[in-house]
């Protein structure tokens, strides 16, 4: 056999692997904290509704305080819109829409990524009264990566590595909302 075939045959069955491996690979993916805050529900709720709020305690807006921001719409209502501009890639370019409010409870948004790479997820914020003057806060996002792609979810730890920027947010809530007279 010539080292040229050998090289075909080798290239061919990486190839096939790579094209294999995703069929049977997850393509959806999920993660959520969650802390509690020793504060009334309704003053937590009324926080986090307001998504400029975000501003304070998301981790990703804190990777880039310079990124370009802007807003339609009301704040803390369906409709209102956050997008962001960032010249460091693990921030890029995106916008973040309110698409559902259970007054009281929950918060739901549509994440619209745009650079580095184009997706569409979801995300929320629950609030759940624990006790007298707690609150639980639960914070979430859901998303998917298509076919083939979704075989690097098989490398990657996206529980961890978001799981892990939204503890850091929520614990960064923690200390805004209990410091607030």
């Amino acid at each position: 056999m010539t080292l040229q075939r050998i090289f075909g045959i080798v290239l061919l069955g990486l190839f096939s692997i790579m094209a294999i491996v995703p069929l049977f690979s997850p393509n959806e993916y999920a993660v959520k904290r969650d802390i509690v805050i020793n504060k009334p529900k309704n003053e937590v709720f009324e926080y986090v509704k307001m998504l400029k709020n975000q501003d304070q305690f998301s981790e990703w807006v804190q990777k880039d305080p310079d990124m370009k921001k802007s807003f339609e719409g009301s704040d803390g209502t369906v409709g209102f819109v956050s997008k962001w501009e960032s010249q460091k890639e693990e921030v890029g370019k995106g916008e973040q829409e309110i698409i559902a409010i259970e007054e009281g409870k929950r918060i739901d948004y549509e994440l619209r990524f745009i650079e580095p790479s184009q997706s569409k997820d979801h995300s929320y914020i629950i609030t759940e009264k624990v006790g007298e003057g707690n609150t639980k806060v639960t914070w979430g996002f859901e998303g998917k990566i298509s076919y083939p792609m979704n075989g690097t979810l098989l490398f990657m730890d996206i529980e961890e590595d978001l799981g892990e920027s939204f503890q850091k947010g929520l614990e960064q809530l923690k200390v805004i909302l209990e410091n607030k007279a």
